[in-house]
């Protein structure tokens, strides 16, 4: 066989498992480029050091403003489905992840499904870290714009297209606002005047930031993240690989003899009732 076909015959979750190892090892290179020059730093400016330290942890930690319907707490988790559904989908994605777009690729049309059918809630945590490592404001202004569009009850349409139309990972082509912007005429009813203004005013910025502070302070470090009902199941449940039929049939499994939701209109939903917040899926620490 060529090396051609070879590479025509590999799966999207091969993919999905390379790209993530890229990712991690590039992640434990980064820490140790900061651990290196953090001791750098303290033995060459010790006091001018300890003033960075105190003044990144009085930074604070619960944004101002978040947007409308988002849960949990300091209210940092968008939720999609319904919320009485019995069962949760728990998702840490990053808008520049390519991981995360080959994922959504592969599995937007199966959640979307099983979120219209009441059988899970999503909840969507939208993470930023990729902007720290390879700079730029791609994580950062999509995450906003994300939050802008769960503002305008949008959310799911909007994630599903910006996952679709992501750019390479080293393309900071989501920091450019007229982009998202642009991309948000692809969602019926979104490109609106408080839309844009949310997205150009970086509404958001500090509920981004206070997104991103839990998702470093959990035992989770790479994404795509996905949780169903708290348990891991990316890239394997057990000892079977995650593909949309298998997503399928833990779903089912997990429901069985148990009501199923009502989802409101395209994946949305109001307030979700405290018994199927993430109050009973809560981020774990780091230990």
């Amino acid at each position: 066989m060529s090396e051609k076909n070879r590479e025509g015959k590999r799966t999207a979750r091969e993919r999905m498992l390379e790209q993530r190892a890229v990712e991690e090892a590039t992640s434990r290179r980064r820490k140790k480029l900061i651990v290196g020059g953090a001791v750098l730093a303290v033995i060459v400016a010790a006091v001018a050091t300890g003033v960075v330290v105190q003044n990144q942890r009085s930074k604070p930690e619960t944004p101002t403003a978040a947007p409308a319907g988002t849960i949990g707490d300091k209210n940092l988790v968008v939720p999609v489905g319904a919320s009485n559904a019995p069962s949760v989908l728990t998702v840490y994605e990053d808008p520049r992840c390519p991981a995360c777009g080959i994922f959504e690729r592969e599995f937007s049309a199966t959640i979307d499904q099983l979120e219209d059918a009441g059988k899970i809630y999503t909840n969507a945590h939208v993470v930023s870290f990729i902007d720290r490592s390879l700079q730029g404001k791609g994580s950062k202004n999509g995450a906003n714009a994300l939050g802008c569009a769960q503002d305008a009850g949008h959310f799911r349409d909007f994630h599903d297209v910006l996952y679709r139309n992501q750019p390479d990972e080293t393309n900071d082509a989501f920091g450019n606002k007229a982009v998202l912007l642009n991309l948000a005429k692809q969602v019926n009813g979104l490109d609106t005047p408080e839309f844009r203004a949310c997205v150009n005013d970086n509404k958001y910025g500090g509920w981004v930031s206070a997104v991103q502070q839990d998702f470093d302070r959990s035992s989770y470090k790479s994404t795509p993240t996905v949780l169903l009902n708290g348990k891991p199941i990316y890239p394997k449940n057990g000892d079977e690989d995650i593909t949309p039929a298998n997503l399928v049939k833990w779903v089912d499994a997990a429901n069985q003899g148990k009501p199923l939701g009502t989802a409101g209109s395209n994946g949305q939903t109001p307030a979700p009732t405290a018994a199927a917040s993430e109050a009973n899926n809560p981020s774990p620490a780091a230990g």
